[in-house]
């Protein structure tokens, strides 16, 4: 399922992690992706979300997977979230989907879902939410994997260069 040349597993908190994911978050909003931020992102915001992150993992709220390359560089990185609210213990959402630029096209964000739809299920998840930005978002990649569209809400966000878009929100039913 994954590319040949890559390797996917959960990350730890550690300096080195942080560091990658943080230069990923920066480079990703630089490049337009709609994944919270504006830009310029300054460094400390991106490391001080990351850290939050990666502490609510380390406490089982969510899964971080990243994805590496032969040399060990981050490519890529997806976040399940677990740590939904008591009635809804049958459904986690799916988070910071970003790769890199130079990996793009590699099938690394297809492989990263299915990761973490196979990480969903294990914590006995059968439904996964997600949303992306209407204009450039990865609505494509959403669908192809089976994603169903809910609905797009208009004006939802700013985009990280400025201008309103809207967000569509998807859906996907997990079968063991």
């Amino acid at each position: 399922m994954y590319p040949a040349d890559f390797r996917i597993r959960p990350l730890a908190n550690d300096e080195t992690t942080l560091s990658a994911l943080t230069a990923l978050l920066m480079e990703t909003v630089a490049h337009g992706g709609s994944v919270s931020f504006m830009h310029p992102l300054p460094e400390p915001e991106a490391r001080a979300f990351w850290q939050g992150s990666l502490t609510a993992a380390a406490k089982g709220g969510r899964i971080i997977l990243g994805a590496f390359d032969e040399a060990s560089h981050l490519a890529g990185t997806v976040t399940l979230l677990l740590d939904l609210p008591p009635n809804q213990p049958h459904r986690a959402e799916i988070a910071k989907m970003m790769t890199g630029v130079s990996y793009r096209g590699k099938g690394i964000a297809r492989a990263l879902l299915a990761e973490a739809e196979s990480l969903a299920l294990q914590h006995g998840r059968t439904l996964l939410t997600l949303d992306t930005a209407e204009d450039e978002g990865a609505a494509g990649l959403y669908e192809k994997a089976g994603y169903q569209r809910s609905g797009v809400i208009p004006d939802f966000a700013l985009k990280p260069h400025g201008g309103l878009t809207g967000t569509i929100i998807f859906w996907k039913r997990l079968r063991s």
